[in-house]
């Protein structure tokens, strides 16, 4: 039986034929999946003979990595915000640059006793779990169009400890929402315009879900929506904080009605791109 840097050299030769970035540390990380072990135990062990079973999960990782399938579904998590979440091709892949939108989201409940916060657009739920970890005596309702995004985002609230305090809804942004106000409304919306699709990596292409990707259309259509309903649901001093795309500040500034936003500010990303668009109503 091949040793385990043997099934390492060999696995990064094959991840480097395909295109994968620092094929060395993906076939690492894709031997501590296969063999429960820790980055530590695998370049201590070189020597470590795998058995059937984790030579077959190994491979198979390999495999579907090598096809550009994205290493977070092969795996079945990806941390955000400190935090461990289940995700399945059925949702979006959690990412860096949403962080900001928690952070602002924790910063404006902070001063509040309690709140109640809608997200449109629930995915694996990261971002409502993520508020309700960090503000205890906050409730939520997240909405999403798929019933196995629901059913992701039911998983990582339970698992968590916060399912008590989250409702989900199966809802096409506002459609299915009694008349109830919510402090803080937040949304991680579909804003990759249809046209630039083609362009992104494979593993975004050709893996995460085009529903929580894209509109079909300007990318602006979902976030539209959003604005455009917000403010009747949003309780006195109530905000709104939404992650758009690159170049669409400008456009998105557009949809805000001054007699109706007391302030309209943009948080830019690790990169300077104004990435999350805070808006506050002047109710």
């Amino acid at each position: 039986m091949p040793s385990l840097a043997e099934f390492l050299k060999e696995a990064e030769i094959i991840l480097r034929d395909a295109g994968i970035p620092e094929p060395a540390r993906e076939a690492s990380s894709l031997m501590q999946f296969a063999i429960a072990h820790d980055r530590t135990f695998v370049i201590a062990h070189p020597e470590y003979p795998l058995s059937n079973r984790e030579t077959e999960v190994f491979e198979s990782a390999v495999g579907r990595r090598a096809a550009r399938e994205p290493f977070q579904y092969i795996v079945g998590k990806q941390e955000f915000f400190g935090l461990d979440f289940i995700v399945t091709p059925d949702v979006l892949i959690p990412r860096p640059e949403t962080e900001i939108l928690v952070e602002r989201a924790i910063e404006i409940l902070d001063g509040r006793h309690g709140g109640r916060i809608l997200e449109i657009g629930a995915g694996s739920g990261c971002i409502s779990v993520a508020i309700l970890k960090n503000c205890p005596k906050v409730t939520a309702m997240a909405v999403d169009l798929s019933e196995q995004a629901i059913e992701v985002a039911l998983r990582n609230a339970s698992m968590h400890g916060v399912d008590g305090r989250l409702t989900l809804v199966l809802s096409d942004v506002y459609s299915e929402i009694g008349p109830e106000y919510f402090d803080l409304i937040v949304s991680n919306p579909p804003y990759v315009p249809e046209t630039e699709i083609a362009g992104l990596q494979p593993e975004v292409r050709d893996h995460e879900p085009h529903l929580a990707l894209t509109d079909g259309s300007t990318g602006l259509t979902i976030v539209e929506r959003i604005v455009g309903g917000a403010f009747s649901r949003l309780s006195p001093h109530g905000h709104l904080l939404i992650e758009i795309g690159f170049g669409q500040a400008s456009a998105v500034r557009e949809m805000f009605c001054e007699n109706e936003w007391s302030s309209v500010e943009f948080h830019p990303d690790l990169q300077g791109i104004p990435r999350i668009i805070a808006a506050k109503s002047s109710k």
